[in-house]
């Protein structure tokens, strides 16, 4: 084989790679975020249409009237949406469905309820993750949440707004104490509503992650209109 041959074969290999890594860059920077604005608009009109019908999934905790005792709420359904989740801090229009369990599939198309942590505005600690980037890139901006920043949630009935309390933290995959019901290296002392957002860290990696804690400052009716926390 001649030289030239050689240096041909290597030049149309070198362009062949070239042309794959600029596909997968294209996948991975738009497609992937196609995808997700489709799913995630599929979720939210899921939620709308069930809250329209008067489907909740779960009422607020005590809410309901009476001396007796509240029926148990109904579970989360698996890979389905049951919230919204809304983060002023992230500029105005950001919105993410919360869908319940973390499986792959299910963070395509929103935020994910990690299943064995406590439901929305319930004692204990309401867990929830999403992608850095890719599938929408819901939390390109957590290293910007601050203390005192707001954390609105609602699942059709009830607003809850919780409070960021400190900035975020990192650590590493293992360290599942994070969503424990009162989450290890929180500051948090004793049992009490909290919430948990966790995301991969670097940015464009996952050896690490990053997580904020927050606090369940405020309830209130749907029916009363947004929280002032959306303005705050």
């Amino acid at each position: 084989m001649s030289v030239r041959l050689i240096v041909r074969t290597f030049s149309e290999l070198c362009i062949t790679v070239g042309a794959l890594i600029v596909l997968f860059v294209v996948y991975v920077l738009f497609w992937t975020g196609v995808k997700a604005a489709d799913a995630t608009e599929g979720q939210i009109d899921t939620l709308q249409n069930q809250w329209a019908r008067g489907t909740v999934s779960a009422p607020a905790p005590g809410t309901s009237p009476g001396p007796s005792a509240p029926p148990a709420p109904a579970a989360y359904r698996d890979g389905k949406p049951f919230a919204m989740l809304y983060i002023p801090r992230f500029g105005k229009g950001w919105e993410w469905p919360v869908l319940e369990n973390t499986e792959v599939r299910t963070l395509q198309k929103g935020l994910g309820h990690y299943s064995g942590s406590a439901r929305l505005g319930a004692t204990g600690n309401f867990a929830v993750a999403g992608h850095r980037r890719t599938y929408g890139d819901p939390f390109k901006d957590f290293p910007k949440l601050r203390p005192g920043d707001a954390v609105l949630l609602t699942d059709g009935t009830t607003w809850f707004t919780y409070r960021i309390d400190k900035k975020p933290y990192r650590t590493v995959p293992s360290d599942i104490g994070v969503i424990d019901p009162v989450p290890r290296r929180s500051g948090f002392d004793g049992p009490g509503r909290y919430l948990t957002l966790t995301t991969c860290d670097p940015e464009w990696g996952s050896s690490h992650r990053l997580i904020a804690w927050a606090h369940l400052d405020a309830t209130q009716p749907v029916s009363d209109g947004r929280p002032a926390a959306f303005h705050s």
